[in-house]
C-alpha cells in the first residue's frame, strides 16, 4: 500500500510539474534591427510581469531572422518586410506551417548629416542618389560637395523595403556603402558631412536630420513624424512583423497577445514606433 501511494504521489508531482512548464514562456526571436528596441522593450516589460518568462531576443537582419525561422532555431522571426516567396517555399516544402502578425508601424526617415543644409527631397531624386546617378549635393539644391550614400545590406528587410518602396525597384548604385546595422548607419551619417541614410523612425537621433518627403514631384513635402504616419500623409511607412509557426501558437500567444494589447502598443509608442491603436 506504501509503495502505491509513494508511487501515485510521484506521478502527481511529475504531472504538477509538467503543466507548470507549459505555462512557463520560454521564447527566441531573432531577426530585424528595426523590430530589435521594440522586442527588447517588450520582452523586459513582458518579463517583469511574468517572472517566470524567458524572451531572448537578437538581432541581425529580417533575412537572417526568417533563415533562423526555416531552420528551426528561433521561435519568432521578427521582420520589417513581409516574408518573400522564396522562404515560404522552403517553410512549405518543410511541410511547416505558419503565422504572420503586425505588430506594429514604422514610418522609414531619409537622414542627412546635420550640417547639411538640405532639408527636404523628392521621391526621385532620392532614387537618383540611392542608383548613383546624382552624385553632388549641388544636383539637388545643396552644397557642391560630394554625396555619401549609406544603405543597409542586403538581408535587411529596410534594404528591401527602400529598394521596392523609394528606389521603385531599381538597383542600388555601387559607390552605395552598405552599413552591418541601423545604429552603424546613425554613427556614419553623423561623422560624414556630405552623407545620406535611411534608418527606422524609432532610430532617429539629434545628431542626424531627417528629411521632409515629396511623393507627388516635389507639390507637398511631408515630415516623418508619429501624426504625419498615422494619418497616412507621411508616405513611406511601413508595418512590422512576427513570423511563428502554427504548431508554436500556444508557446507564443501569451507574449504576442501582450504586444497586440493596450498595455503593449502604449510600449511601441515609448519606443518611438507607431502603435497599430
Amino acid at each position: 500500500m506504501k509503495t502505491k501511494i509513494t508511487t501515485a504521489l510521484f506521478i502527481a508531482i511529475v504531472i504538477s510539474i509538467s503543466a507548470f512548464a507549459q505555462n512557463v514562456v520560454n521564447i527566441k526571436i531573432k531577426g530585424s534591427d528595426t523590430v530589435l528596441p521594440l522586442s527588447q522593450k517588450e520582452a523586459e516589460t513582458f518579463m517583469k510581469k511574468n517572472k517566470t518568462a524567458k524572451i531572448t531576443v537578437t538581432g541581425g537582419g529580417s533575412g537572417v531572422g526568417i533563415a533562423a525561422f526555416v531552420d528551426g532555431s528561433t521561435d519568432i522571426a521578427m521582420s520589417s518586410r513581409k516574408m518573400k516567396m522564396s522562404e515560404k517555399m522552403k517553410l512549405q516544402d518543410a511541410g511547416k506551417a505558419y503565422k504572420e502578425v503586425i505588430i506594429a508601424n514604422d514610418a522609414l526617415s531619409v537622414i542627412v548629416n546635420p550640417a547639411n543644409k538640405i532639408n527636404q527631397l523628392t521621391r526621385e531624386q532620392i532614387e537618383g542618389i540611392f542608383t548613383g546617378k546624382i552624385k553632388n549635393w549641388k544636383e539637388v539644391g545643396g552644397n557642391d560637395e560630394k554625396i555619401v550614400a549609406y544603405s543597409r545590406e542586403s538581408s535587411s528587410g529596410t534594404y528591401e523595403f527602400f529598394k521596392e518602396h523609394v528606389l521603385n525597384n531599381k538597383n542600388y548604385g555601387t559607390a552605395i556603402l552598405m552599413m552591418p546595422a541601423t545604429g552603424a548607419m546613425v554613427q556614419s551619417v553623423s561623422q560624414t558631412k556630405g552623407a545620406i541614410g535611411y534608418i527606422g523612425f524609432a532610430y532617429m537621433e539629434t545628431n542626424v536630420k531627417a528629411l521632409k518627403i515629396s511623393y507627388d514631384k516635389g507639390k507637398t513635402f511631408i515630415e516623418p513624424n508619429v501624426t504625419n504616419a498615422k494619418n497616412k500623409s507621411y508616405p513611406v511607412v511601413r508595418p512590422l512583423y512576427y513570423y511563428y509557426l502554427t504548431k508554436d501558437a500556444n508557446k507564443v500567444k501569451t507574449f504576442i497577445d501582450f504586444i497586440l494589447s493596450e498595455e503593449g502598443q502604449k510600449v511601441v509608442n515609448e519606443v518611438g514606433y507607431i502603435s497599430l491603436k
